[in-house]
């Protein structure tokens, strides 16, 4: 997938938003004994101020030595060419912003893993390498890719990460193989609140706190079972601390994804990553993308032509993925509609947290269809669904607050009865 900047393709230039110096001093201890080769170029710090970067060196160090931080591991580039069979095409995965990620097996461990070898003339560069090696190794979390260790050696750049055997959520969505079945509901959601999980958990309890800035489906990996986890930390940022409100920096993200306030100041919140969340939801909603060149006649951007409809509570059934045949709790699409819609909001300040957003779509993954085939909704195109089907359809006319309020209440009481049954399994029996 093509990555795009906010205001426009960028090629062949190298960002210049981290500062290769600061960077010495918020390594993690496991690599800071490895000379950068990057260190050689004279990295220089971005000509904007960048609050960002000067987080507490020391809490960054703590971070690293509580356990939570991962160990990486340093390869040379022979042993990752032998691992991939000198990036022989069999073992090609896919091209990023980054460059090309190759399957591999180290020789040492016989572990499969997931090579990404940079492409110098791409769209990112030794800082994005940089900043990813740093996250990488700084968090840890079941629904984050985990980083097995990377290459610094002479020019090449390649990162090693944990092999994700389903691959991509835009492969299951919007590249479907032939043989390949469209991803169901309760899949779709079970999707969507691990990327939450993911998201709330560089917002609340990373040290200092991410943004994630750029979330989409091709960055969201799927493991056995569908287990989804975030990948692609290039352009991740540290966020505000103490009395910041937000992050001032060079507006960069995929088109398409990018919260407008971010996109026209330059200002980051953890509300922008809010609003990305709510375009790949309504992805997973729709099964259309973020951006479609290939639609005309006003629906090239999914959340320009989505906007009207989440607004017309009757017309919500023709965001419905014609793919899922109708096989969803009509509720249930209700309630992840009224979602997006929040993530949605121009005013960052109406957003709701992740955290919020986490326990609304936990209880939504819950939920399955449990009427027969003939009662669900047919897969008719939307254009030919009456006033009279759809209103029947969502007879009540609670407004998005409501729903959301529910939805958050319902995910509240389902995880409280789901640590009542945890707990009384765990009682001995007399």
């Amino acid at each position: 997938m093509i990555d795009w900047l906010c205001f426009g393709w960028r090629k062949g230039k190298k960002t210049e938003e981290f500062n290769g110096d600061k960077f010495q001093s918020f390594k993690n201890s496991s690599i800071s004994n490895q000379n950068f080769e990057s260190n050689k170029h004279g990295l220089k710090a971005d000509t904007m101020p960048d609050d960002s970067s000067t987080v507490n060196k020391d809490e960054v160090h703590n971070s690293n030595n509580d356990g939570n931080g991962n160990q990486s591991r340093v390869f040379n580039y022979r042993e990752l060419a032998t691992a991939t069979e000198n990036f022989h095409p069999n073992n090609f995965l896919g091209e990023g912003g980054f460059g090309s990620v190759y399957k591999g097996t180290l020789l040492d461990t016989n572990e499969v893993v997931a090579v990404k070898r940079l492409n110098p003339a791409g769209f990112q560069g030794e800082k994005e390498f940089l900043v990813e090696v740093l996250m990488l190794s700084l968090l840890r979390h079941p629904n984050l890719v985990n980083m097995i260790g990377y290459c610094a050696e002479g020019t090449q750049r390649l990162l090693v990460l944990e092999f994700m055997p389903l691959g991509s959520l835009e492969a299951h969505l919007h590249d479907i193989k032939p043989g390949m079945k469209p991803l169901d509901w309760e899949t779709r959601m079970k999707i969507a609140a691990g990327a939450a999980k993911g998201v709330d958990y560089l917002h609340r309890e990373a040290k200092p706190p991410v943004i994630f800035r750029d979330l989409k489906p091709s960055n969201i990996l799927l493991d056995e079972g569908f287990h989804p986890k975030l990948s692609d930390f290039g352009l991740a940022k540290f966020g505000p601390v103490g009395d910041n409100s937000h992050v001032s920096t060079r507006v960069m993200g995929t088109h398409g994804y990018c919260a407008p306030e971010y996109a026209q100041t330059g200002k980051l919140t953890a509300k922008s990553d809010t609003f990305s969340f709510g375009v790949v939801l309504l992805e997973l909603i729709s099964g259309r993308k973020a951006v479609d060149m290939t639609r005309l006649g006003g629906q090239t951007s999914l959340v320009d032509w989505a906007i009207p409809i989440l607004h017309d509570r009757k017309a919500h059934l023709q965001l419905a993925d014609p793919r899922l045949n109708g096989q969803f709790p009509v509720s249930a699409l209700r309630k992840a509609i009224s979602v997006a819609a929040m993530c949605l909001r121009e005013d960052a300040n109406k957003r709701p947290s992740m955290l919020e957003v986490v326990q609304t779509m936990e209880y939504l993954s819950t939920l399955k269809d449990k009427r027969p085939r003939s009662a669900s909704v047919e897969n008719v195109p939307t254009d030919s669904i009456s006033v009279k089907e759809t209103t029947k359809a969502f007879s009540h006319n609670e407004n998005r607050e409501q729903a959301v309020a529910e939805a958050k209440m319902w995910g509240e009481q389902w995880r409280e009865m789901r640590r009542q049954s945890d707990d009384s399994s765990t009682v001995p029996k007399a």
